[in-house]
């Protein structure tokens, strides 16, 4: 991974403080990579409700408001619009390539989500699921 030469410890690529650092056994913690980075944004955007940061109370998608929530067309669409507007202002790194959300379970009791996405710095492709439990 290429060095920020001002701060040799800093990786030069834009990533941010691991979401769940851990220390190595020497008490290092190690930047994540590129890749990393994105996901774990990712993620943290995708379950942090609007309100919790205080710096920012509009970040987060907070799809977890939609637990009990009927599994129904106009809900998915809500859920996707809340995605993709949280992600296109908080996650600049990447283009947004499909946002999927179908019902799951015997009884659509749950939604995947498929987030597919190309970072921009890199062109690399790379995709993203989860799956929330919704009313069915």
């Amino acid at each position: 991974m290429a060095r920020d030469l001002t701060n040799p410890a800093r990786p030069a690529l834009p990533v941010g403080w691991p979401l769940m650092p851990v220390p190595d056994e020497t008490g290092s913690i190690a930047w994540p990579d590129l890749d990393r980075s994105v996901r774990e944004t990712i993620r943290s955007l995708l379950i942090t409700r609007p309100g919790e940061r205080l710096l920012d109370r509009r970040l987060g998608a907070g799809i977890q408001e939609f637990v009990h929530q009927p599994n129904t067309l106009v809900t998915r669409r809500r859920m996707h619009d809340r995605i993709a507007e949280t992600l296109v202002r908080y996650e600049p790194r990447i283009a947004i390539d499909a946002i999927e959300l179908e019902p799951e379970g015997a009884h659509g009791e749950r939604v995947r989500i498929t987030l597919r996405y190309r970072i921009r710095m890199t062109g690399q492709v790379a995709a993203l699921g989860l799956s929330i439990g919704l009313e069915g």
